[in-house]
């Protein structure tokens, strides 16, 4: 199963360093979400990162990084709903009902589908899905590997989230938790947690 992290909304500065060491533990894929932020500091995190990992990141904004950087692709939510004109490449997306994946997945390389559990990273955003109902997408296959699970994924609930059929979880709040930019010298407790969810989730 793929494990996917998503970055968190601000830049901080040992950022480039912990990206690089979640590469290094094996990380498959990288989403790179700043929104509202200027382009200019994407591209600052983007050159910081070695160029043999670039090809494993997805960026959510400004899409031309992904030809300036060789990215893998990009990702389309509410903020970007669209691809840019005559883009050829990897293609994400976000999608919030059952009955939305089944209308969109096979037009991308995959879909995310949330909030499997309540959100960790947002306030207010809770599951919406019951156990019967992700058993039920994963007997019509509308959960397959090309679905991938976000909100409120642990490392408590990887394992069923594997059950359930995924073909991946991303990863957010659960790990950047675990590093606080404000007051922690190193980032030992974050590259930690990533290996425990890395062991889970092959």
């Amino acid at each position: 199963m793929k494990l996917i992290v998503v970055t968190p909304p601000a830049f901080f500065v040992e950022e480039d360093q912990i990206l690089t060491a979640l590469f290094e533990e094996g990380l498959d894929i990288l989403h790179l979400r700043k929104p509202e932020t200027p382009a200019m500091y994407s591209e600052r995190l983007l050159t910081l990162i070695p160029e043999k990992y670039r090809k494993r990141i997805v960026t959510h904004e400004h899409f031309y990084l992904k030809e300036e950087f060789g990215l893998m692709g990009i990702h389309l939510n509410k903020r970007n709903p669209s691809e840019p004109h005559d883009y050829d490449g990897h293609v994400s997306c976000s999608c919030h009902s059952i009955e939305e994946v089944k209308n969109k997945k096979h037009f991308y390389d995959y879909v995310f589908m949330s909030p499997i559990y309540n959100s960790i990273s947002k306030e207010n955003y809770y599951s919406a899905y019951t156990a019967e109902e992700l058993r039920k997408a994963q007997r019509e296959r509308i959960i397959d590997p090309k679905v991938m699970a976000l909100g409120g994924i642990t490392a408590d609930n990887l394992l069923e989230i594997k059950d359930f059929g995924f073909g991946g979880a991303v990863v957010l709040g659960d790990l950047w938790t675990k590093f606080d930019p404000c007051t922690d010298r190193d980032y030992i407790s974050i590259i930690r947690h990533f290996k425990r969810l890395r062991d889970l989730a092959d």
